[in-house]
């Protein structure tokens, strides 16, 4: 069990409830799932880097990434049907709290001149979406063995009806929102 599973079990709980003046347990937002996704440009040029990304992010994630594939052809960007060109992990339960445990209290203050992450970044249902620039942050990657330096988006997903509840609920997790 994680750490952040049980602090949001005995701690978080409380604190939104009194908050927000919930009745019930099942009205508390939590968080459903944590969706990691590498989008690999130069895949159309070199096929072979989507599976470096694909390595690094399972490295990071401890799941084996989903291989995105192009919908329709586009001519003028040299992409076929079917063609690889991303890859994408979906963490849901302790592989989740592990996760954002690890990007909270260790990735995220490897960032240089890192300040905070927005606090505007949410998409009126309750979900946060931001961006990392380089997967070196992560100290499961190596940087003798990585072959280009990739950003990722990272989508947490939560239970919340509203933005200022997820905000709450991502600042009671311990998310460096800046000032």
């Amino acid at each position: 069990m994680s750490r952040l599973n049980d602090l949001y079990k005995a701690q978080i709980k409380n604190s939104m409830r009194e908050k927000f003046g919930y009745k019930n347990d099942m009205e508390i937002p939590k968080l459903e799932k944590i969706v990691i996704n590498i989008g690999v440009g130069e895949a159309t040029e070199n096929s072979k880097a989507v599976d470096a990304a694909a390595s690094d992010l399972a490295a990071i994630t401890g799941q084996q990434p989903m291989i995105c594939k192009a919908h329709k052809s586009l001519a003028a960007w040299h992409i076929r049907e079917g063609m690889p060109l991303g890859c994408k992990v979906t963490l849901r339960g302790d592989r989740m709290y592990e996760f954002l445990d690890r990007l909270i209290n260790i990735a995220l203050p490897r960032v240089r001149d890192f300040r905070g992450i927005s606090d505007q970044s949410f998409d009126g249902r309750g979900n946060y979406a931001f961006g990392v620039k380089e997967q070196l942050i992560f100290p499961e990657v190596d940087y003798e063995k990585i072959d280009r330096i990739r950003g990722m988006d990272i989508i947490v997903v939560t239970t919340a009806k509203t933005d200022e509840e997820a905000r709450e609920l991502l600042r009671q997790f311990g998310m460096p929102f800046k000032k």
